[in-house]
C-alpha cells in the first residue's frame, strides 16, 4: 500500500485483528493531494463479517470479456486455467510454481471478509493483517494469526487464490528486529507463515523497496553487497525455500505512474536476477492513477515487462474519484487495458465498500449493495455479481 503517486507512505505497524483496515495516511496523489486515509473499523453494516460464513451468491468467475479466463476453483490453492503456468517468462517461475488464472480480486473490509466477497471477486489479498508488523508486533515468540486464519480459511473453502502482502518492506515492520537477529527472524517468519498457509498462491516478498522504504535491519540480511540489492536477493531465496509453490513478487508504488520509478523496479529486478534470485513477477500498486493517462500506464507496463522478462500483477488498484461518471469512465479505460494486456496476470482492487476504503472516494459499492456506476460496469465487463453482461453487439 502506498501514499499515491509521488507520495511516501506514512503509518507504523498495525496489529490487525478485526480492527480498522488501512492504517496508512493518504499521501500526495498524482495531480493532487489525497485527503482520505483510514477506513472504518469492524464489519460493514449490511454484511456478515467472515469467520467462515458461507458467501452469498455464486463464486466469482466465468468467462471475462477481454479474453483471459478468470481463475476458477483452485487445486491446492492455486487456480487452474486462464494464464499460462509459470516458466514462460525469462527468469520467471520454475519448478512447482503455478500462476493462477487471470483474476480481478479485492481485499478485506475493516479487517474481515464480507459475506458477499465471492460474488464479485475471484482473488484475495489482506489489507493489513498479513504484514509482518501485524503478525509479530512485539517479539519473535508471539504471533497474531487470528485475522489471517479466518481470511485464509475463507479462500481455501472457495478455491480463491490467496496473496500475501507482505513478507518484508513498507512501513509496517516489527520494531524488535535488528541487524543482530534479522536473518534468523526473517527466515523464521517466512517458514512459520508458509507452514501455516501452505497453499498461498502469491507473495509480495519485498514491498516498497528503496527509495521508498528501507528496513532498518537491511545490513543484517545481506546489505547492499556487490549489486546494491543483495539483501533483496537473499529475501527471495529464503522465500522460495519456505514457500516453494508460491509466485514470488517484488511490489512497489508509482512504478506504472512514473517512468523513473518503473526504471527503479527494472534495475532492482535485473540486479537480483544476476544473483539467481528466484523472482517470478513484478507488482505495481497503482493507487495514483486517477489523473494518469492510460497510455502512460501501458507504456510503463511494457517497459517493466520487456526489460525484466517478468509478468506483472496490478496489486492495489483504486480510483479516488468522487464523481460517479468520471470514476466509471477512468475505470473503463484503465481496467480494460489491464485486462487485455498479456503481461498483466491479475488485478487486485484495494477495497470496494464506500466509506471503508483506504483512499477516500475510491469505494465502488455502498454497504447495502447499491453499486456506483464504475462497479456496475466492472461486473458487466467481468460477467459476474448478478449484473447483466455487456452487450457485445
Amino acid at each position: 500500500m502506498d501514499g499515491g503517486a509521488g507520495g511516501d507512505e506514512a503509518g507504523g505497524a498495525a496489529t490487525v485483528d478485526g480492527g480498522a483496515g488501512g492504517d496508512e495516511a493518504g499521501g500526495a496523489a498524482t495531480g493532487g493531494v489525497e485527503t482520505g486515509g483510514v477506513a472504518t473499523g469492524g464489519a460493514t453494516a449490511g454484511s456478515d463479517a467472515v469467520g467462515g460464513a458461507a458467501a452469498t451468491g455464486a463464486a466469482g468467475g466465468g468467462t471475462a470479456t477481454g479474453g483471459a479466463s478468470t481463475g476458477g476453483m483452485a487445486t491446492g490453492g492455486v487456480a487452474t486455467g486462464g494464464e499460462a503456468t509459470g516458466g514462460s517468462a525469462t527468469g520467471g517461475a520454475a519448478g512447482g510454481v503455478v500462476f493462477p488464472g487471470k483474476f480481478a480480486g479485492n481485499t478485506d473490509t475493516g479487517g474481515s471478509i464480507r459475506s458477499d466477497f465471492a460474488t464479485y471477486w475471484d482473488q484475495f489479498s489482506p489489507e493489513n493483517a498479513g504484514q509482518w508488523g501485524s503478525v509479530q508486533p512485539t517479539s519473535a515468540s508471539s504471533y497474531n494469526w487470528s485475522s489471517l486464519d479466518a481470511m485464509y480459511s475463507y479462500c481455501e473453502v472457495r478455491g480463491i487464490p490467496f496473496k500475501e502482502q507482505a513478507f518484508v518492506g513498507g512501513t509496517q515492520q516489527p520494531g524488535w528486529v535488528s541487524d543482530s537477529n534479522a536473518e534468523s527472524a526473517v527466515r523464521q517468519w517466512m517458514s512459520a507463515f508458509c507452514d501455516r498457509y501452505p497453499n498461498v498462491a502469491l507473495i509480495d516478498v519485498v514491498n516498497e523497496p528503496p527509495p521508498h522504504t528501507t528496513p532498518g535491519y537491511k545490513d543484517g540480511i545481506g546489505g547492499d553487497g556487490a549489486t546494491g540489492w543483495d539483501w533483496i536477493a537473499n529475501l527471495f531465496t529464503w522465500a522460495r525455500e519456505a514457500c516453494p509453490k508460491a509466485v514470488l513478487i517484488l511490489n512497489d508504488y508509482n512504478n506504472i505512474e512514473l517512468t523513473a520509478d518503473a526504471q527503479n523496479s527494472v534495475d532492482i529486478v535485473n540486479a537480483i536476477k544476476s544473483l539467481s534470485a528466484p523472482i517470478d513477477a513484478v507488482g505495481c500498486q497503482a493507487h495514483g492513477t486517477a489523473d494518469v493517462d492510460t497510455s502512460t500506464l501501458q507504456s510503463n507496463l511494457a517497459k517493466i515487462a520487456s526489460e525484466t522478462g517478468l509478468p506483472i500483477f496490478v496489486t492495489e488498484y483504486d480510483l479516488n474519484i468522487a464523481d460517479d461518471d468520471l470514476q466509471a469512465q477512468v475505470l473503463r479505460d484503465q481496467f480494460t487495458m489491464f485486462w487485455q494486456n498479456h503481461d498483466v496476470k491479475g488485478i487486485t482492487l484495494w477495497g470496494y465498500i464506500v466509506g471503508s476504503t483506504w483512499q477516500q472516494y475510491s469505494g465502488l459499492m455502498h454497504s447495502d449493495g447499491t453499486m456506483r456506476p464504475a462497479m456496475t460496469w466492472l461486473m458487466q465487463f467481468l460477467d459476474r455479481g448478478g449484473v447483466a453482461p455487456l452487450d457485445d453487439g
